[in-house]
């Protein structure tokens, strides 16, 4: 394989300064499947580096084909390599997954000659070596604006279908989970921890998908003895803690906000924040570009928090997870979420419970923490005046010789 640029695990957390991008090629989709009918190579669909200008922002695509004796279940954990592999070539920042995705590519590597045809060449490289079940490759990187449309199409239908298959199993259902480890180079702190019922951050692996890959030899996924429930609301197992404290971490709480939240990487979809001057917890995704109440946009907080540590009140979710019917439940789920972008609520609208729906504000409402206190603290009031509105009765009811009596009833 003749790569113009240097490639190894050395240069996976590389950063580019600004000045020093040449391209930057987003919003990107990339999908993987598991297919008999490949095509081995790599295409460009659209234009190559060398076509384009410095400082030039393209929308991108990139279409693996894979074929090999193993399950479709394995499709998100081959998907979330790419992640890796891409970050393993000097001068090129891979950021994001599934249908959030930004590659950046420094001048230095353009002017020494690399392409995108070189950065398809590393990825089925590397697919081919690191998993020996895989006998063909075919690698599509696309730049031409309506074939990422179609391509983003096709992988949205995918992750659904994918969400949906491991979104029938529970927690309690299973003893073993898993440990992901493939963005520890960038965060050497963390590991998500996968459980049926909290797919990884970056919402590319389920529990299905990461059993997959353990069975054909995955080394970044480890199994995870859940142990003994020591706290069911929120999600915490004695054998994840024990397993945690290679990582620093002497308690993970998988459904919680609190004390020992979950840890994140720079990868994850969205990250829930508890906002202590309301007492409520507040939700931004990576496809949000407006800023939060408290002024910090997704990449903002992401940065702050994408370390690996336990950061309490902050942790770091995929959309699934989001959907899932214990997200939070330790916090009390969605009756405790106040604020998140409007967008993303329309999404979830199917996953909000119907009482909790139209209590939730969005930057429309509320682009302040000033604005947010300000409504809260009016829909309070509201409450509490309806509250003493309402009239009530006293009772007093005679079943044969047992006699009860009703203090207050209230009719809503």
């Amino acid at each position: 394989m003749k790569v113009p640029v240097d490639v190894s695990r050395i240069y996976e957390g590389e950063r580019i300064p600004e000045e020093e991008v040449f391209v930057t090629l987003e919003p990107g989709v990339e999908l993987l499947r598991v297919s008999e009918d490949v095509r081995e190579g790599v295409v460009v669909s659209g234009r190559e580096l060398e076509e384009m200008k410095q400082g030039e922002r393209l929308p991108f695509g990139l279409r693996v084909m894979v074929k090999g004796s193993m399950s479709r279940d394995a499709e998100g954990v081959l998907e979330r390599r790419l992640h890796e592999f891409i970050n393993y070539i000097q001068g090129v920042v891979h950021e994001g997954s599934r249908s959030n995705v930004r590659v950046r590519i420094s001048r230095r590597a353009v002017e020494q000659g690399l392409r995108l045809e070189h950065i398809g060449m590393v990825v089925g490289e590397l697919l081919r070596k690191e998993y020996p079940a895989i006998s063909g490759v075919s690698v599509e990187l696309i730049t031409d604006e309506g074939a990422v449309r179609e391509l983003a199409e096709v992988a949205e239908e995918v992750y659904r279908e994918r969400d949906e298959r491991a979104a029938s199993l529970r927690d309690e259902e299973v003893d073993v989970f898993y440990a992901c480890e493939i963005c520890e180079n960038h965060a050497p702190k963390h590991e998500c921890i996968i459980s049926p019922s909290r797919p990884s951050g970056c919402g590319v692996i389920s529990w299905l998908e990461a059993r997959a890959a353990v069975e054909m030899g995955e080394q970044a996924l480890k199994p995870v003895r859940k142990g003994r429930v020591l706290d069911e609301a929120k999600g915490e197992f004695e054998g994840v803690n024990e397993h945690s404290k290679g990582k620093g971490k002497e308690r993970v709480f998988l459904h919680s906000l609190f004390e020992h939240p979950h840890s994140q990487c720079s990868c994850a979809q969205a990250v829930v924040f508890y906002i202590p001057e309301v007492d409520g917890v507040g939700i931004v995704d990576a496809w949000f570009r407006g800023k939060t109440p408290y002024g910090l946009d997704f990449s903002g907080i992401i940065k702050q928090i994408g370390d690996g540590g336990q950061h309490t009140g902050f942790t770091g979710v995929s959309i699934a997870y989001l959907r899932s019917p214990k997200f939070l439940q330790g916090d009390g789920g969605w009756s405790r979420v106040v604020w998140m972008p409007s967008h993303l609520k329309e999404m979830l609208r199917d996953a909000i419970p119907r009482e909790h729906f139209e209590r939730i504000l969005t930057e429309r409402e509320a682009p302040t923490l000033e604005e947010l206190q300000r409504l809260l603290r009016g829909r309070k009031k509201e409450e509490e005046q309806a509250l003493i509105a309402v009239p009530s009765w006293r009772f007093r009811v005679n079943f044969q010789n047992a006699e009860f009596r009703v203090g207050r009833v209230i009719f809503e």
